[in-house]
């Protein structure tokens, strides 16, 4: 299981409750609620530094009414992770790896690609 994340400030090791992100052409700072997953050009705040914050002279601060409380730990496994993938390539694949076969020459007398050589770079490994 993965670890939470922890607030972007240098020497704080809270959790992270808020995500900051900066709107450059606006001169806006906004601070929201925890973002679903780490963004480039985004800094997760803990709960002080997130209501502590304050902007650059001449910016304006959104800042989220709403209670900021940690997230729950990710639920998911890296074996459930690599199915959701596999499933979204190919929502007919069985289950259960089938046995590897020998493929079929193809032109040329060339063996033709498997469905696995198309499908990309991701492959899930059946437990052992």
């Amino acid at each position: 299981m993965r670890s939470t994340r922890c607030c972007s400030r240098n020497g704080c090791d809270h959790p992270a409750v808020a995500t900051l992100t900066y709107i450059y052409a606006d001169s806006t700072a906004v601070v929201g609620p925890l973002a679903e997953r780490p963004e480039p050009h985004t800094y997760d705040l803990c709960q002080g530094h997130a209501h502590g914050l304050t902007a650059p002279r001449g910016w304006v601060l959104v800042r989220h009414d709403g209670d900021l409380t940690p997230a729950p730990p990710p639920a998911d496994d890296l074996l459930a992770l690599a199915e959701a993938v596999l499933e979204t390539t190919d929502p007919d694949r069985p289950r259960r790896s089938p046995s590897p076969r020998r493929p079929s020459p193809g032109p040329a007398g060339r063996p033709s690609p498997g469905p696995a050589d198309r499908r990309g770079h991701l492959r899930a490994l059946p437990p052992t």
